[in-house]
């Protein structure tokens, strides 16, 4: 049996080090995720003038120490806030200004410059939002400009396609302005920024265990407007376990991983390895920061089954997708992903380096708008796996790479670091004496 902690959950990480700073008094909170895009948020922040303390832990996680009562005033709306490749940094700070009444200018590396922004900036616009796209439509750079006087409107939004991003842009707008906002949302999206805010005192309406669709509203109406600090230990990245849980199923390895946070609003990824046949058990722990944790212990099958996924299941487990589909290359028939055409507007199109690179490998694949088809089997494959500086398609291809008959390089293996500092060592027990 393999024993593994993974890296602190990076949507919680992200969400502490922008909402931590507007409390009203210190936050502490350990474990937090030390890849690129957090590390993001933070410099952000900071640049803001929120006074954050990072400090280094041996297990390789963050501690920040947070001075509260953070009041921003508004800089020079020329003054630039770099994103760099995280596009949660961009969307959810866009909403925090927009709120707050400050100004700047938005921008990221030319990955993120390519990713659409209409989904934000339509609502925050709609709400009385300033933002002006400097370059192209819709896309980074764009300027948020403050606001001169006056309050927020209030907004009821449909949003069409489940998405935590848009739904944390509009209610950090609503929060942060004290303005009410009700989002309704066709299928569940994960829903860390609410249960951030709720634990902090804020009047967040939702429901934390439905399943399909819903809504969530905040009425500022009874609240004094203070965000109490936080204290907690952000429980590990569910997304990064999934990726040590395929590397198992590969290896036909027994792994345990402990303390990994299990938002049901992104842990429908258990249920598709469930279905090729793993065995999880899944032990409870105290819940952190008003999120659940849990210990996975997985049990691999003699031989993966194919699966198939759709519909609203597809919110959930989103950021698995490029594992599952190369663990479908692996398994007895053919498996099918769809309703997944989000997967085109990630860090790169997600369907077709998928499509291309299992492709390449050898691998019998067809590719559609919304998803792919993949026809598994044990025969050997071989090549060269284009990442496109992608951490999600880099890491699916590392553990593929795990299995006896597989011999692939991947061309950019440190853009990993981007969620996983060091998965391709934490990978590498896996496949020990085999």
């Amino acid at each position: 049996m393999i024993t593994v902690r993974v890296p602190g959950d990076k949507s919680i990480s992200h969400r502490a080090a922008l909402l931590a700073p507007l409390a009203v008094s210190e936050s502490v909170i350990r474990g937090l995720s030390n890849g690129d895009d957090v590390q993001t948020s933070l410099s952000v922040m900071n640049s803001l003038g929120a006074n954050i303390v990072s400090e280094n832990e041996a297990d390789g996680g963050i501690t920040i120490r947070v001075d509260g009562g953070l009041n921003l005033q508004s800089p020079d709306s020329d003054l630039v806030l770099d994103c760099g490749n995280s596009g949660t940094t961009a969307r959810l700070l866009a909403g925090l200004l927009v709120g707050l009444g400050v100004g700047g200018v938005l921008d990221g590396d030319d990955s993120l410059r390519g990713r659409p922004m209409r989904r934000i900036t339509y609502p925050l616009q709609a709400m009385g939002g300033r933002l002006d796209c400097l370059i192209e439509p819709e896309r980074l750079p764009f300027r948020v400009s403050p606001r001169a006087s006056g309050m927020l409107r209030t907004l009821r939004y449909r949003v069409r396609t489940a998405s935590a991003q848009v739904k944390s842009a509009v209610l950090l707008a609503g929060v942060a302005g004290r303005v009410g906002v009700s989002l309704s949302e066709p299928a569940r999206s994960r829903d860390h920024t609410e249960r951030m805010l709720a634990a902090m005192g804020v009047p967040v309406d939702f429901d934390p265990m439905r399943t399909g669709a819903g809504e969530v509203r905040f009425d500022p109406g009874a609240w004094d407007g203070r965000l109490e600090g936080l204290e907690f230990t952000v429980p590990g990245d569910a997304s990064s376990a999934a990726f040590l849980l395929g590397a198992a199923l590969i290896c036909r390895r027994c792994l345990r991983v402990e303390n990994v946070g299990a938002n049901p609003g992104r842990t429908a990824f258990l249920e598709v390895l469930e279905e090729m046949g793993a065995t999880i058990a899944r032990e409870a722990h105290p819940a952190g920061g008003g999120e659940p944790v849990e210990t996975w212990v997985l049990t691999p099958p003699d031989q993966l089954e194919p699966f198939e996924i759709g519909g609203d299941r597809i919110p959930s487990l989103i950021d698995e997708i490029p594992l599952l589909a190369v663990l479908a290359s692996r398994t007895s028939g053919r498996s099918d992903i769809r309703d997944a055409a989000e997967l085109r507007v990630k860090e790169t199109d997600r369907i077709q380096a998928l499509a291309t690179n299992l492709s390449a490998l050898g691998v019998v694949v067809s590719e559609r708008e919304d998803g792919l088809s993949i026809e598994g089997s044990s025969k050997p494959l071989a090549g060269r796996v284009l990442s496109h500086s992608d951490h999600r398609i880099a890491m699916a291809f590392g553990v593929l790479s795990l299995d006896k008959e597989v011999k692939i390089a991947v061309d950019d293996p440190d853009c990993c670091s981007v969620s996983f500092p060091g998965f391709l060592d934490a990978i590498e027990v896996f496949g020990e004496d085999l």
